[in-house]
């Protein structure tokens, strides 16, 4: 097992790479809807449809794009997924008609399973070996600054450029930077294959390592859980300040969610600072139980705006977390080996259940009103707890105990 460490200029680049990937593939689309639907001559909620189905078509190819890191290095992947990126960028800018936006608002998000956090954080598992877990949290860290940066200045580009011309700079951005960089980091990545050591399980206050038989179990919980965290952040960022005024707030709940993305990149300060010693499966239940509790926090003092603060910032803490551990949960649990499929899947999970969250939750608040509504959200969002509370009790138990059980039961 390797025990050095990626470089610090590695990891800034890498964190540079991520800010103009999320910038230009994702934070930038809510600016230029407008546009794009004014032109096409298409209701808003049709783009953000295509965007959801977008989203649905990247989930499906992420555990493919994870495989390929995993076999052809990170590092490559990322490179091949800059010029992928800029390309469908260019053909999105170039796109004559509705249909074929769509086809290249897909490929697009085709092109972001390459670039962004599950393939970044391979290529620092095959950069950084042992000591990857403390650098992906500072990865995160420093991509939570990408919508602070990009929503501003896409709005700036976009005062004297059109839509379609912001989308070729952003190409251009993306092969004049993160191209470069991604080549770059290949040369330092080394292949990752079946046959590469496993970094062990982490031995903490949540357990050991997973007994054989419990394996899968244990992957299907963590997607469960991971799949939960997508439902719940999604449905509710989607909808946060549409929800804050139909709470009472009114223009203070403008203001109240500007708080959250600060929130989202303190919970990771904090964590970098102190949760070094604490196991990424207790940091997973941390971060899904503040999900829920920010949201009962809201309905319980709605129309209170110290309340709304308070749900924002626990909201925005819990957010934090989750894309934290979303790469390192995978690597205590399983090690280094498959680690690229595994986040793969775990990116599928997320996307899969974020793309369809917004709408249902649109639903259930046409139907029930908006107060059941976020309680029915608070309430899936506990059995994301249960999850990872589960994985937790599974890695407690000693490796041989279920075995005679399982034998009586056979008898």
């Amino acid at each position: 097992m390797s025990d050095r460490k990626i470089p610090a200029a590695a990891l800034w680049a890498l964190g540079l790479t991520q800010i103009i990937g999320y910038g230009t593939l994702y934070y930038s689309f809510s600016i230029l809807v407008p546009s794009i639907a004014l032109e096409f001559a298409w209701p808003e909620q049709w783009v953000f449809g295509a965007l959801s189905a977008s989203l649905l078509v990247g989930g499906l190819f992420a555990p493919t794009a994870g495989r390929w890191a995993d076999r052809f290095g990170a590092g490559r992947v990322m490179t091949f997924g800059s010029a992928a990126a800029a390309a469908a960028l260019v053909a999105c800018a170039l796109a004559p008609g509705r249909v074929t936006f769509v086809l290249a608002l897909m490929a697009m998000e085709l092109a972001s399973a390459f670039v962004l956090y599950s393939a970044a954080f391979v290529a620092i598992v095959q950069v950084g070996g042992a000591r990857a877990q403390r650098s992906i949290t500072h990865l995160t860290l420093i991509a939570g600054f990408a919508s602070t940066l990009f929503w501003p200045l896409t709005a700036a580009l976009h005062e004297y450029l059109t839509w379609r011309e912001v989308y070729l700079v952003f190409a251009g951005i993306n092969v004049a930077i993160c191209l470069p960089i991604h080549a770059w980091l290949a040369r330092l990545s080394h292949r990752t294959d079946e046959s590469a050591s496993p970094i062990p399980a982490a031995i903490g206050p949540a357990g050991g390592a997973i007994a054989p038989r419990d394996r899968s179990r244990v992957f299907l919980l963590m997607l469960g859980g991971f799949a939960i965290e997508g439902f719940v952040l999604s449905s509710i960022l989607v909808h946060m300040v549409p929800l804050t005024t139909a709470l009472g707030l009114g223009s203070a709940g403008l203001v109240v969610t500007t708080l959250f993305g600060p929130s989202q990149v303190a919970s990771r300060l904090i964590n970098m600072l102190f949760g070094g010693r604490l196991a990424q499966t207790w940091l997973a239940v941390i971060g899904a139980t503040l999900l829920p509790l920010g949201l009962v926090v809201l309905l319980a003092t709605t129309p209170s705006v110290a309340g709304a603060i308070a749900f924002v910032i626990l909201f925005g803490l819990g957010s934090g977390l989750a894309s934290i551990v979303g790469g390192t949960l995978p690597l205590e649990l399983f090690g280094r080996e498959r680690y690229g499929a595994r986040l793969g899947w775990v990116t599928a999970a997320r996307q899969f259940s974020s793309a369809l969250a917004p709408f249902a939750l649109a639903m259930a608040m046409a139907g029930m009103g908006v107060q059941p509504s976020l309680w029915l959200t608070a309430a899936v969002g506990m059995l994301g707890i249960l999850a990872f509370s589960a994985i937790i009790l599974i890695r407690r138990q000693p490796l041989g105990a279920a075995i005679p059980l399982v034998n009586a039961n056979s008898r």
